[in-house]
């Protein structure tokens, strides 16, 4: 099982991380109507200080990771142990870590912006006015405000 994680499990977990997640449309306490995301838990959105920054909530993210490390660990073990053995073979094992590189590149370039603000946990609360699922590949326009605060 050992081999398992560091060849399917820990890829796994980084891809399906940034291939889906869920888009929440909220309304913090005292600032704009923002588009954050994160599933299960929200941990990045909007940056209010600048055009193109984000906000990061740290604890949040770590969660997130945990649950899906532990959703595949889950899985694989559950497959490995009761159904089939599961081996690895060499060229998707160099394929999993191709791509996980490739996404850990893109994230750590992002994130090393200078405007991005990086919070242990968020530190406002929100109104959710909707949200939804979505792939990395899927674009969600943003909700009109005028249809769930609309004005007097």
């Amino acid at each position: 099982m050992k081999h398992l994680i560091w060849k399917f499990v820990l890829p796994a977990t980084v891809i399906t991380f940034s291939i889906y997640s869920k888009w929440w449309y909220v309304l913090p306490v005292d600032a704009p109507d923002i588009m954050m995301s994160g599933f299960p838990f929200i941990w990045i959105g909007e940056g209010w200080h600048t055009s193109m920054s984000l906000q990061i909530f740290v604890t949040e993210f770590i969660l997130n990771l945990l649950v899906y490390f532990l959703f595949w660990s889950f899985i694989v073990f559950i497959t490995n142990r009761f159904i089939i053995k599961i081996k690895v073979p060499k060229f998707l094992t160099i394929l999993l870590y191709s791509i996980t590189g490739v996404i850990c590149l893109g994230a750590l370039w992002i994130g090393t912006m200078p405007e991005q603000v990086y919070k242990t946990k968020r530190d406002f609360d929100i109104e959710v006015l909707a949200t939804g699922y979505k792939f990395i590949w899927q674009h969600q326009d943003r909700p009109k405000y005028e249809e769930y605060k609309p004005t007097k």
